[in-house]
C-alpha cells in the first residue's frame, strides 16, 4: 500500500513494476543484473478520487502519456529493491503535487512614497537633460 494522503492510499495491484537493465557504465553487472525499476501506474483505472485523477491528467507532465498512464523510470541506485522505493517515492510526489493548488496572487500596489519618488527623479533627469542644450547670450 502506498499512502499519498491521510485518507487516500493507492494498493499495489494498481502499480506495474518491472526490473529491467540499467543503462551506461556499471561494470560487469551491467549486462547481468536487471537493477533498473520501469513503474507504470494507470490514472483512470485506478481507485484514486475523482479530482485526482482530473488534476493529474491535467497537468502537462512528460510522463503522463495520451492514455493517462504515469511511466517512471528509476535506475540512480545499484540495488533494485532501492530503484523501486525511489519510483514509488516519485509516484507518490508527482499525485501529490497535482493536488496541491497554488496559491493565487494578489496584485499589489507601489506605494504612494515609490509613486513620487519615481516621478521625482523622471524630473529631475529631465532637467539636467534640459541643461544640456545650446546657450544663447
Amino acid at each position: 500500500m502506498l499512502q499519498i494522503s491521510n485518507t487516500v492510499f493507492l494498493d499495489d495491484r494498481e502499480i506495474e513494476i518491472s526490473a529491467i537493465r540499467s543503462q551506461g557504465a556499471g561494470g560487469q553487472n551491467v549486462n547481468k543484473v536487471a537493477t533498473a525499476i520501469h513503474l507504470r501506474f494507470d490514472i483512470p483505472a485506478s481507485s484514486l478520487p475523482d479530482r485526482y485523477k482530473e488534476r493529474l491528467l491535467q497537468i502537462n507532465d512528460n510522463r503522463i502519456t495520451q492514455e493517462g498512464v504515469i511511466v517512471i523510470k528509476a535506475q540512480e541506485h545499484r540495488s533494485q529493491e532501492q530503484n523501486r522505493e525511489e519510483a514509488l517515492r516519485r509516484l507518490q510526489e508527482l499525485i501529490k503535487s497535482a493536488i496541491a493548488i497554488p496559491k493565487r496572487r494578489k496584485p499589489s500596489k507601489a506605494t504612494r512614497s515609490s509613486h513620487r519618488k519615481r516621478l521625482d527623479s523622471k524630473t529631475k533627469r529631465g532637467q539636467i537633460k534640459a541643461m544640456r542644450g545650446k546657450v544663447i547670450d
